[in-house]
């Protein structure tokens, strides 16, 4: 008999998904140089567009979102992303702009997990934790991109082969990451993986909104709503606790929309911990299924950003880091609270706390993900 490694196996089952996927899809050729890495490798942008005249532009390193061309109430098309002109600035960047994380996306407590009874130790990147995969996790390394289209949308989809071992996670990852826009002006985001061992995976984007256009102007006007009860609190280095909190009567409370600038100030433990908002909301209605979790609107443009996904949690962070070090497209220097991010994930530190939902992938096993950011205005 025959024998034939798991490794191989995974890479079969992914070439045949692959083909099923784009049995209705051709490529396109709309991309151009974007930068070459110190290894000579070619770095390529790729452009997407709709019927509306929205516009997608990604790079193959990172992964990376560069710019999101969306139109306001006046039909006004403006970039709603931050970004930078160039790659160098993307291989200096440790802000995560734009990029996929993963394997794991947000914190693990000391970098450290325990699966199949054996503990892994995760490169350290964050004070004592692991955050968004390490150092030179999905954000840092050159993906394998091909650009597909339909009748409805055009498409990129972007794999990469993850070592075992790779920031010390266990068992070889092949993952793929699909950008579908839309004529509905949806930007989809797909993730499909597959391991040979059992591993973790929770990866996620982390694009930066800043709905008005134009990022000298600060998130603190922009209205957010959540749907979510509760959230998981934290201690001083950002590490959740394990408990639930209930969000009612807290600065946290977005059920209804609220400016982001209300509260973010008030004189609050956890707030203090993220410098503002760092947190992961509880979503509502959890099963897997592809929900509307909440929506974003900057008045001024009268910008709208839906926000669907079948993840258990999402990530706000109301960039309370940015400290105007950045410069960015145009040669904007990014400051202090121009932008968010709304990530769409499983909990912080789930492989250590077993009462959050599972990230655990076991051999042979798909995980798909989907999360999409819909725009529109009002």
């Amino acid at each position: 008999m025959i024998k034939y490694s798991a490794a191989l196996i995974i890479t079969v089952l992914l070439t045949i998904l692959s083909c099923q996927t784009q049995k209705s899809e051709h490529k396109i050729n709309k991309r151009r140089l974007f930068g070459k890495l110190p290894t000579s490798e070619s770095v390529y942008l790729y452009t997407l567009s709709n019927q509306t005249g929205m516009k997608v532009e990604i790079i193959n390193y990172g992964a990376i979102v560069v710019s999101i061309t969306a139109p306001d109430k006046n039909g006004k098309l403006e970039d709603v992303v931050l970004g930078f002109d160039n790659l160098e600035d993307y291989l200096n960047d440790n802000s995560f702009i734009g990029t996929i994380v993963g394997r794991f996306g947000n914190r693990i407590y000391n970098g450290k997990m325990i699966l199949e009874g054996k503990e892994y130790q995760l490169t350290i990147n964050d004070g004592e934790n692991h955050l968004h995969g390490g150092p030179k996790g999905f954000h840092k390394v050159l993906w394998n991109a091909v650009s597909i289209e339909n009748e409805s949308a055009q498409a990129l989809k972007l794999s990469y082969h993850s070592r075992d071992g790779e920031e010390g996670y266990p068992g070889n990852l092949n993952i793929e990451v699909t950008y579908t826009l839309t004529n509905n002006n949806e930007l989809r985001i797909d993730y499909l993986a597959i391991t040979d061992k059992p591993t973790v995976v929770n990866p996620t984007s982390h694009t930066y909104f800043s709905l008005s256009g134009s990022p000298v102007n600060s998130i603190l006007n922009e209205e957010l709503q959540l749907y979510a009860d509760n959230i998981t609190p934290v201690n001083k280095t950002l590490i959740p606790t394990g408990e639930l909190m209930k969000v009612e009567n807290t600065p946290f409370d977005f059920r209804k929309p609220h400016k982001i600038g209300e509260r973010i100030d008030e004189k609050n433990e956890q707030l203090e911990f993220g410098k503002g908002y760092d947190h992961n909301w509880v979503l509502n209605n959890y099963n897997g299924s592809v929900r509307k979790v909440g929506e974003l609107f900057e008045p001024t443009s009268g910008r709208l950003m839906e926000i669907y996904t079948d993840q258990p949690g999402i990530q706000f962070y109301s960039g309370n880091f940015m400290n105007g070090t950045l410069k960015g497209k145009k040669g904007i220097i990014y400051n202090y609270r121009s932008a968010l991010c709304l990530e769409a994930q499983h909990f912080p530190n789930s492989p250590n706390q077993p009462n959050f939902p599972s990230v655990k992938l076991n051999a042979g096993v798909k995980y798909k993900q989907q999360t999409i950011y819909r725009f529109t205005f009002k």
